[in-house]
């Protein structure tokens, strides 16, 4: 299997977990990795915007980086890491410095501060794209970063770049998966988003689903249903889920907290903490959560 074809299945963003004090907590972040590795995930990504990744300095990226790659090697589990920055040179040299650290695959999330011109867009991630080897999840997510990419210029890099893979997660996704896949039918899409549109994106031709990291395992086990044709387990699965992650996905900031009390209260980091500014859990947040935990553990 080609590396772009291993990225499949359920791939989530890597929550990064801090002490109390905002400092960053490298034990409970390895305390993570093991615990995501043992949950049947096929990948995972550091520094997507569930990494909280503009929270965090150039020396904890790299600390960050350098245990992700050593803690899953071996695990089976397909490691990727988001290239951020918004300058075209910068980002080239991340893609090439975490292609050199071992990664398997990138995550490329495209320049929006200042509105650069489509043209410029363009340039950035063909840049990226012929300084790397490895696969390149390009990321289009228009309500984070209010930039839109119209379906004909992914399909123009998914033609030029054959280990360009994709990230697609506009809200609703699947009308414009639909007109980029018309357009570049052997491209690979994976869906963001929390997951609230997973069924509809792999039947639409979706390869895997990219969603927090704080409750895996259903994930987990819905794409394993719908892998194996099992569509109404799958549906109905998904349906349980659907109310609390269409809640929870209303504000990015606060999926990001949400995600982050689920793994403290379930026992796999030391602390909710998320850096400021974020988003404060009122009380009825804080008993949902209880509940969802009751619920689906």
């Amino acid at each position: 299997m080609n590396r772009v074809a291993m990225m499949k299945g359920v791939n989530p963003i890597a929550a990064v977990p801090f002490r109390p004090d905002g400092e960053l907590d490298e034990a409970s972040f390895s305390k993570m990795l093991e615990h995501l590795a043992g949950t049947g995930i096929d990948g995972l990504t550091l520094f997507g915007i569930a990494s909280e990744f503009p929270k965090l300095a150039d020396d904890e990226r790299e600390r960050l980086a350098t245990r992700f790659i050593h803690d899953l090697a071996g695990s089976g589990v397909f490691r990727a890491m988001s290239v951020t920055e918004h300058s075209t040179e910068l980002a080239v040299k991340r893609a090439r410095h975490y292609q050199q650290m071992g990664v398997d695959a990138l995550m490329l999330l495209p320049p929006f501060f200042l509105k650069p011109s489509p043209q410029a867009i363009a340039s950035h991630i063909s840049q990226v794209l012929e300084a790397v080897t490895v696969p390149v999840m390009v990321q289009y997510a228009p309500g984070e970063t209010g930039l839109p990419i119209p379906p004909d210029e992914l399909a123009n890099v998914a033609r030029r770049y054959p280990h360009a893979v994709f990230k697609i997660e506009c809200n609703p996704p699947v009308d414009y998966t639909r007109a980029f896949l018309e357009r570049a039918p052997e491209a690979h899409v994976l869906n963001g988003y929390a997951g609230l549109y997973m069924l509809q994106m792999l039947a639409a031709g979706g390869k895997g689903v990219m969603p927090g990291c704080s409750f895996s395992e259903r994930y987990v086990e819905i794409y394993r249903a719908w892998c194996a044709g099992h569509l109404a387990q799958a549906e109905g699965l998904h349906q349980r889920l659907l109310p609390w992650i269409t809640r929870w996905m209303s504000h990015c900031e606060y999926i990001i907290q949400v995600e982050k009390t689920i793994l403290y209260q379930r026992g796999i980091i030391a602390s909710d903490y998320c850096r400021h500014p974020g988003w404060t859990l009122s009380e009825e947040d804080r008993q949902d959560i209880t509940t969802f935990l009751s619920l689906f553990f």
